[in-house]
């Protein structure tokens, strides 16, 4: 007797990640195991930006931290500013607490390990449906979590804030570039930098250039496991 298809919680889904093998056992989990209609799949950020700005949205998207062509945490906070509400679940083989913490507070519905099972993503599916957050287990944030927050952790939530645009000068301001050539490589006015630029400053919390180069460095996940004892 064959049995039917679960109600979906969600009925479109897109997979941003770069490991087909890993993609096609997804693909197949989400429609299988939690009913899911459409599963796209695409390789890195800049597709998956593309995908936001010219197709259907989906209901949710899954993403991986580790793209060819974004560094740390910042693909999930482009992602999060283009996909404008979508909940968006990392999908990650990081599992390390501060990364998880850190995706959270960069805005991510959800966190769950690839190692997971098929109940796991079922879990977590139901959680972001009702529009709670999903942590692997024994990871909470606990209602002193803020007070609590590392440095990068507080970076992070901080990036968060960042629209599209600031986060694209921001990354210009890192690469060592003037007002003037942000202007031109942007093709708008060196006032319009300029007033982008303190309301970066702004929004991080700091008082120059530089201070904000250090929390944008802070904030790359990559550099979290290096505190780790």
């Amino acid at each position: 007797m064959q049995h039917a298809r679960p109600e979906p919680l969600f009925r479109k889904t897109l997979i941003v990640d770069d490991h087909p093998l890993f993609c096609d056992a997804l693909s197949m989990t989400l429609r299988m195991v939690l009913g899911v209609e459409t599963v796209t799949t695409v390789p890195d950020l800049a597709h998956a930006i593309e995908q936001l700005e010219t197709e259907a949205a989906p209901d949710v998207i899954l993403l991986d931290l580790n793209l060819p062509d974004v560094s740390g945490l910042d693909g999930l906070i482009q992602l999060k500013l283009s996909a404008q509400g979508i909940p968006v679940v990392v999908v990650s083989s990081l599992s390390d607490v501060r990364i998880v913490r850190a995706a959270i507070r960069a805005g991510a519905a959800g966190f769950v390990p690839k190692h997971s099972t098929r109940d796991t993503f079922q879990a977590a599916f139901t959680a972001i449906a009702e529009g709670d957050l999903y942590l692997p287990d024994g990871i909470t944030l606990g209602p002193d979590s803020k007070s609590d927050a590392s440095p990068r952790e507080e970076a992070m939530e901080r990036m968060a804030q960042l629209t599209r645009q600031q986060m694209r000068i921001l990354q210009l301001v890192c690469a060592g570039m003037l007002n003037k050539q942000i202007a031109y490589e942007l093709s708008i006015a060196e006032a319009t930098v300029k007033t982008h630029i303190t309301a970066i400053m702004r929004k991080l919390g700091v008082q120059s250039r530089t201070q904000a180069v250090l929390i944008a460095q802070r904030a790359n996940y990559e550099t979290l496991l290096q505190d780790q004892p």
